[in-house]
């Protein structure tokens, strides 16, 4: 955890784009869609463009796209 994450920031607005993402409201971090952890806007690097959601990380955002039925069903 961001040793920042309680100091008294804010949550920032973001607008996400592809490749790319747009600060709407300034702010400190975001929340994971996930996990619920703060995300510092300056390590923010997973995102759903379709879905305008957050993610701390390449788990967490496998997991998002597994509740939302994103990814083919595999068969054994």
């Amino acid at each position: 955890m961001n040793q920042f994450d309680n100091a008294g920031g804010r949550e920032a607005k973001v607008k996400y784009l592809d490749g790319d993402f747009q600060v709407v409201t300034h702010g400190q971090y975001v929340v994971c869609a996930v996990t619920g952890q703060h995300i510092p806007l300056d390590e923010l690097r997973y995102w759903s463009v379709a879905r305008q959601e957050a993610y701390v990380d390449a788990p967490a955002s496998f997991e998002a796209e597994k509740r939302a039925g994103a990814l083919p069903i595999q068969s054994r």
